[in-house]
């Protein structure tokens, strides 16, 4: 018999302003300089897939976009490839949700990563569009370490959602 590796803990509801938060936290990790280096993830994609999947009725294609025109203004880069990027992740993430969140945590990742390895390739095809040349293959490890990043975000992020772990004898569940 194969061991679960998922928790029997009851979640509470998120509630949407820490949804709001971690989004803009992500969003202020991608504004710092080493974003840029080689390995670093995109930190607004993660965040945004991780939480498209969780909470696909809260968070979708609307924050994909804001938050993609946010990194695009950011960044000075072509107008929307970010947007698209984060749109497309988004939608992915929203219309997987069901089977990404069946697996448990390591097999979750390797959902995960085609994800983030289209957000990067969408942006790295607006690039070469526009011009720009070719960064390196350095620039395709980002996906490879949020993918790593996966299973420690979901339990920093699904943190606040758990319940104390004391028995009330007077409480069914």
């Amino acid at each position: 018999m194969q061991p679960t590796f998922s928790s029997s803990r009851i979640l509470l509801p998120v509630r949407p302003w820490f949804i709001a938060l971690s989004l803009l936290g992500a969003l202020l990790l991608n504004f710092l300089p080493s974003a840029h280096w080689p390995g670093v993830p995109d930190w607004v994609a993660l965040v945004l897939v991780f939480w498209s999947v969780r909470e696909h009725r809260r968070v979708g294609m609307g924050w994909g976009f804001l938050l993609g025109l946010a990194m695009d203004v950011a960044d000075a880069s072509l107008l929307g490839q970010h947007a698209l990027a984060y749109v497309l992740a988004a939608y992915g993430g929203s219309a997987l949700a069901r089977r990404i969140l069946w697996f448990p945590l390591g097999q979750q990742a390797l959902h995960i990563l085609p994800l983030l390895l289209l957000v990067q390739l969408i942006q790295l095809g607006a690039r070469l569009l526009a011009g720009a040349d070719f960064p390196g293959i350095g620039y395709l490890v980002g996906p490879l370490v949020g993918t790593v990043l996966w299973v420690p975000l979901t339990y920093v992020l699904l943190l606040p959602q758990y319940q104390p772990v004391d028995r009330d004898a007077n409480r069914p569940i």
